[in-house]
């Protein structure tokens, strides 16, 4: 696949002018919890009450219909073998019904939950990578990484990058690591400081 230059410098916050002017790069790295942070911070805490609240009632309710199945399945249980067998059966289909009931709203409630939590950590989320990237601007930091990341599906645990200019450096090694080829070159491929090797003799 061919990628375009300024698509790359695009991609990385570089300069498109060749031989543009570097600066000291910083060069400390950086982890933070961003899902612990949020969760201390005062709306965090203000919001994560707020949630427990609005979802108190259906816990409730999911913690009742669980009582009622132990409750059915401890009396299936204690009186099975002074039970008909009509009367168990029903038992036991009483039982399974609750119980496929009970795993479908758990799941429900259990997705809507994770809606609800995800909101409010995209909410949240922008706001503090404004403030991730001001520190890190501020206090020099090259790169940092969200340790948060190994608990969730976040695919890159990279959150902050200093731009890193290297044009300078590639140039006169580009130059050097091709000047004895030009461009008339077999197409061969290398890396800079890497030789590229002579074309096999044709054969028979």
């Amino acid at each position: 696949m061919r990628i375009s230059l300024p698509f790359v410098c695009l991609l990385f916050g570089l300069p498109t002018g060749v031989g543009a002017q570097t600066a000291p790069l910083p060069t400390k790295v950086g982890v933070v919890d961003i899902q612990g942070a949020i969760a201390r911070t005062k709306e965090g805490r203000k919001a994560a009450a707020q949630l427990q609240i609005r979802w108190a009632p259906k816990s409730t309710d999911l913690q009742k219909k669980q009582s009622e199945i132990s409750a059915l399945t401890e009396q299936l249980k204690e009186s099975s073998n002074t039970m008909s067998e009509e009367n168990k059966n029903q038992l036991v289909q009483e039982i399974e019904q609750k119980t496929k009931i009970l795993n479908r709203d758990t799941e429900d409630a259990r997705m809507d939950f994770q809606q609800d939590s995800d909101k409010l950590l995209s909410e949240f989320g922008q706001r503090m990578m404004v403030v991730i990237d001001k520190y890190a601007r501020d206090n020099g930091y090259a790169v940092i990484l969200d340790i948060s990341s190994q608990f969730n599906s976040q695919q890159t645990p990279v959150v902050y990058y200093a731009p890193a200019d290297i044009t300078d450096a590639i140039v006169p090694l580009y130059d050097k690591n091709w000047a004895a080829t030009g461009p008339a070159a077999s197409g061969a491929e290398g890396v800079a400081g890497v030789a590229p090797k002579p074309a096999e003799p044709a054969k028979e």
